[in-house]
């Protein structure tokens, strides 16, 4: 089941946590893990633009990620996905790699005085082609 698991990581408190469920998870089935981090390229630019600050900023998350798995004694792929929106990215991520899993690691957080996953989250349960986990921190 937990042969590839696809992480999406945004630099939120979460990402550390879900990193090391990831490696656990992947280590029982000798699997494998993809982290990801999506720049998000706003419309007024061309899709390929590199935007130097957010490449950084993303890139440095991924350090993080890297980082939290050779604690764990594990060793996980890494990629800077550009897109317009992050959503659409990770699924089609999840589908150019064909990955057994995407975990995402969720916050309890509210919008208005509810309980919110905000866009991200609903966009990738909706059209994931595969099983997705939500870890709630």
């Amino acid at each position: 089941m937990f042969k590839k698991i696809l992480v999406p990581v945004s630099g939120k408190t979460t990402d550390e946590e879900t990193i090391r469920l990831a490696c656990r998870l992947a280590k029982k089935d000798k699997g494998k893990v993809l982290a990801v981090s999506v720049v998000a390229i706003k419309r007024t630019l061309p899709i390929d633009a590199e935007i130097e600050s957010e490449i950084k900023k993303a890139e440095e998350i991924l350090d993080k990620a890297e980082n939290t798995a050779v604690e764990e004694n594990f060793e996980i792929e890494t990629d800077v996905l550009q897109a317009r929106e992050v959503g659409p990215a990770i699924i089609d991520e999840a589908l150019e790699r064909k990955v057994s899993v995407i975990l995402m690691g969720i916050a309890h957080k509210q919008s208005f005085g509810q309980f919110s996953l905000g866009n991200v989250v609903p966009y990738v349960l909706k059209d994931s082609p595969c099983p997705v986990i939500l870890y709630q921190l």
